[in-house]
């Protein structure tokens, strides 16, 4: 059952003539006629009465044009939704972020100007690892990611938004706070503070100690990166995190970052979501502002 057809429908039922309808849809008469004859057609049943050159519903007409009002009024609806969802000021983003450190800087500024763009957004962030971020977005209750890399999921595209390099760190009153350098050996031989397994980060490290045949000694657990920062300051123990989370952090000035020989394994951290024909307009927008304020775009998405 057409739409144009119950259109032509309700417009002779409300007019209650052939011609008046063809004016207000803007068809020939002929044109009404032979809509309201395939609707008769299709139904089984006449939809009108003429008596008296006199236009009359018949009991199928009146039941007919019940359903079409709730049919049409609900197709003008989800059009009207779906320009204000295409339009400038709406949106969806729902958001999830695996780095505690962006949380703080510049992540607001991303937001806020994202917010600006889109004064109707509908906007949701939530913490987490990686991996259970990639699964949100897989289970279509998160639109976007940002999360360590790589991702090994086919159906999620990813684009890297910065790189770094691993590094040990340490309370600037460690002893070996003052080396160019540290073993692996020796790193294992402190107590370590890591980040909760299922983050990239974290699997890259017991990657590397795993190869150099270590067992470490992993003192705390955390999920903040600030949390494993501040444990160190204090003198708990010994982490491994991207230098640049330690440069730029509140407690700089009272941590040292040190190279660990042969880790050579980089950081990568970037954005991450659903793999689709059709980016919706924030998710775009999203994207440019975290190249913009997150870090050079290091190349194109990667499906």
């Amino acid at each position: 059952m057409e739409l144009r057809l119950l259109r032509t429908f309700r417009a002779v039922a409300e007019a209650g003539s052939f011609t008046r309808a063809a004016s207000r849809v803007h068809l020939t008469q002929a044109a009404v006629s032979v809509h309201v004859r395939q609707l008769e057609e299709e139904i089984g049943l006449p939809l009108f009465l003429r008596v008296n050159k006199k236009l009359f519903l018949t009991e199928a007409g009146r039941a007919l044009l019940s359903r079409a009002e709730g049919i049409l009024r609900a197709h003008d609806e989800a059009l009207a939704e779906m320009a204000a969802i295409s339009g400038a000021a709406h949106g969806r983003l729902y958001l999830g972020v695996a780095s505690t450190a962006i949380t703080v800087d510049p992540l607001p500024e991303v937001l806020g100007e994202l917010k600006r763009q889109y004064a109707l957004l509908d906007l949701s962030v939530r913490g987490g690892t990686s991996e259970w971020i990639i699964e949100q977005i897989l289970a279509g209750a998160l639109d976007v990611g940002l999360v360590s890399l790589p991702v090994e999921a086919s159906d999620v595209v990813t684009e890297i938004l910065r790189r770094d390099r691993l590094v040990a760190v340490m309370n600037q009153q460690h002893r070996l706070a003052r080396s160019r350098a540290i073993s692996a050996e020796e790193l294992v031989e402190e107590p370590l503070i890591l980040g909760e397994k299922g983050g990239n980060t974290r699997r890259l490290i017991d990657l590397f100690l795993e190869k150099s045949g270590l067992n470490p000694k992993v003192a705390m657990e955390l999920q903040r990166t600030a949390a494993i920062l501040k444990m160190v300051e204090l003198g708990f123990g010994v982490t491994i995190l991207p230098a640049g989370s330690v440069h730029s952090g509140a407690a700089r000035s009272r941590l040292r970052a040190v190279p660990v020989r042969d880790l050579n394994l980089e950081w990568e951290f970037g954005a991450a979501y659903l793999k689709s024909a059709y980016i919706p307009a924030p998710l775009e927008s999203f994207l440019k502002l975290c190249r913009a304020y997150i870090g050079e775009r290091a190349g194109p998405p990667v499906a």
